[in-house]
């Protein structure tokens, strides 16, 4: 079976509509997304007010940091408009990291961290 054909056995693609809900804030994560068409919205609820973080436009991945350290989503995702996602799952995602030199699966996980960290900061001064 030639490559490319081998990965098109592990992608998946889905079509969301605009306001449709991805996934919600606290949620597990058990894929990430890669923006093939469309735009999503990433955003958060702080006091009771939904504070917006940020877009991603075509070829931007999102969801991936909570593959990495299997902590619960750290914000909520949704469609802004007719969007289609490649879905990269759980097992995809684990069988090509552990590939990886256990070095630069390692600093991947600082960077969760720091990433993390910075999100929590960010949403603290858009409120």
């Amino acid at each position: 079976m030639a490559h490319g054909q081998a990965a098109k056995r592990f992608i998946d693609r889905k079509v969301f509509y605009a306001g449709d809900k991805i996934f919600k804030e606290g949620e597990p994560g058990d894929r990430a997304y890669i923006v093939e068409r469309g735009m999503v919205e990433i955003y958060k609820m702080i006091d009771g007010r939904e504070v917006v973080l940020g877009t991603i436009n075509k070829g931007g991945i999102f969801g991936e940091m909570a593959l990495i350290d299997n902590s619960p989503r750290m914000a909520a995702a949704r469609a802004v408009q007719q969007t289609t996602l490649v879905i990269i799952t759980r097992d995809v995602f684990e069988s090509k990291l552990a590939k990886a030199d256990p070095f630069v699966r390692g600093l991947i996980n600082i960077f969760v961290k720091n990433i993390r960290r910075m999100g929590q900061e960010l949403a603290k001064y858009k409120s």
